[in-house]
């Protein structure tokens, strides 16, 4: 009798993974929220300076400015916040001469920097317009603005980003005759540091602010939820 001496092979079938593809029954996608606003409050530096041929003279000069300022801002001083006028400089420059036989002249300069935070924008003008009648150097753009608020709206931007991811969910389970389940995963991407919606400030006059402008803080998310 004859023995049959075949060998049973069993295969085993592998699933074939694909990166960047969720698994059956899970949906990946995006949410993303924003919310305007208007800056309530700005961070403003004033300097003073002077240039002499004795340095005495030259701090001395800025002294006087600086005691002018501090007089003409005493009714709005308990407004402004963090002030600080401790940085001071003193240091000399060479002048070009004249001719080559000519010495070089030396000038002494001397600068005082005055700085602080307003939280009532009214009062941007008229601490402008002491600064310009004392010639005080200053610089006013838009990353000088923002809100006394902007965690609280970066999370409420956050929290529409989720709440809108979880929208699609249900959109696509509905779509599916499905139920939008358990978050698999879960990624939060940078938030974005508010940006103005148009210009920062525009001007009347010698500086004088008239708008501030709208600003925009927004967010984003990517999660996977689970479909049931």
């Amino acid at each position: 009798m004859a023995r049959n001496n075949r060998k049973t092979r069993s295969l085993w079938v592998l699933p074939l993974l694909v990166p960047g593809l969720a698994l059956a029954g899970e949906v990946t996608l995006t949410g993303e929220g924003s919310v305007r606003y208007e800056p309530d409050s700005a961070r403003l530096k004033f300097t003073a300076s002077a240039e002499h041929e004795q340095p005495q003279q030259a701090t001395a000069q800025v002294a006087s400015m600086i005691e002018q300022w501090h007089q003409g801002i005493s009714e709005y001083r308990a407004q402004l916040h963090e002030y600080t006028d401790a940085s001071v400089n003193l240091y000399s420059r060479t002048l070009p001469a004249e001719t080559r036989e000519a010495e070089p002249e030396k000038r002494a300069v001397a600068s005082q920097t005055v700085s602080f935070t307003v939280t009532d924008l009214s009062l941007l003008n008229p601490v402008l317009q002491q600064a310009q009648a004392l010639g005080l150097n200053y610089n006013l753009g838009p990353h000088q603005f923002f809100h006394s608020e902007e965690a609280r709206m970066e999370r409420e931007a956050l929290a529409l980003a989720l709440a809108d991811a979880k929208s699609r969910c249900d959109f696509v389970a509905q779509q599916m005759n499905q139920r939008c389940g358990e978050v698999v995963s879960l990624n939060i991407n940078g938030g974005h540091r508010p940006m103005p919606m148009m210009m920062a400030a525009e001007t009347r006059g010698a500086d004088s602010i008239s708008s501030v402008g709208e600003r925009e803080i927004s967010a984003s998310v990517s999660a996977t939820f689970e479909l049931d």
